[in-house]
């Protein structure tokens, strides 16, 4: 089955879709084990992996590359960022057919002008509409299966206001968009006029510390969305716990002051990255002593 199929069944189950984001091998099999219904690719957690910030500095083959090791790390259907497509009407064209030949379920992608930055921080400009319209409608006609989302985000709204993004987000649903993703309002009032405005599945990104508040799982329901996005949750989370740890390790020079609470079980780890497969594997194929 197509991992968008996946995706539309769970859109058509009741309730909110919480989908927590992923950027390494460590993040998604943790959220695997866990049993979420779906996944996000974080391009700012991708970037931050790789030691830079989400400004529009990370390739398609590099974005593509993870979508790929993502993938085929999990059976749960993972939405993945693909900033603004990487370029022209051409890129999009390309960037639609790999992330879907990659695995992915959905693909985003946001009419940021070039070079663009995390919908939370400053400086963000937007493209004409008519340019954004082209690139969803090219994405549409470039997968090859239905089943592959295409998820229209606009980030007009911090230097526009909220009535254009409204007007942005129906143009792009109108060119084909499955689910609209109006980036960053301001407030739960802003929230609910998004929600009043459309009749297609909307994505809400709940970024710890950013622009948007963070509202429950039930008020988010209530609003109208179907897909809530926490895309910086995990690698907040595990910056912490590693200045926390290291901090210790800085200070005292050992860890054998730490405890289960603040480490994973080695054993356990060991599980997680797949080293019961390779001790299967060496019980049968191991060559006689």
């Amino acid at each position: 089955m197509h991992p968008g199929a996946r995706l539309k069944a769970e859109l058509t189950k009741p309730g909110l879709i919480t989908a927590p984001g992923v950027y390494d091998m460590i993040s998604v099999k943790v959220a695997e084990r866990l049993g979420f219904s779906a996944l996000y690719m974080t391009g700012y957690g991708v970037s931050a992996s790789l030691g830079l910030p989400d400004a529009g500095l990370i390739s398609y083959t590099e974005m593509v590359s993870r979508v790929a090791q993502i993938c085929q790390a999990t059976s749960t259907p993972v939405i993945c960022d693909a900033d603004t497509g990487f370029g022209g009407l051409l890129n999009v064209e390309r960037t639609v057919r790999g992330y879907e030949a990659a695995g992915a379920a959905a693909i985003q992608l946001e009419d940021q002008a070039f070079p663009k930055k995390c919908g939370h921080t400053p400086g963000r400009r937007v493209v004409p509409i008519d340019e954004m319209v082209r690139k969803v409608q090219v994405a549409v006609a470039s997968r090859t299966s239905p089943d592959m989302l295409i998820v229209a985000r606009t980030d007009a709204r911090t230097q526009h206001g909220i009535d254009e993004a409204l007007r942005r987000g129906e143009a792009y649903a109108k060119a084909g968009a499955d689910i609209l993703f109006i980036e960053s309002p301001e407030s739960e009032e802003e929230m609910r006029a998004i929600g009043r405005n459309f009749d297609i599945p909307l994505l809400a990104n709940m970024v710890d510390g950013g622009r948007t508040p963070v509202l429950p799982r039930k008020r988010l329901e209530e609003i109208g969305y179907k897909i809530a996005i926490f895309p910086a949750t995990g690698f907040l989370a595990t910056a912490k716990a590693l200045e926390q740890v290291y901090g210790i390790l800085h200070d005292k020079g050992s860890s054998d002051t730490l405890g289960g609470s603040q480490l994973y079980s080695f054993e356990s780890f060991n599980r997680l990255v797949g080293f019961e497969h390779v001790w299967d594997f060496e019980k049968r194929w191991a060559e006689e002593p």
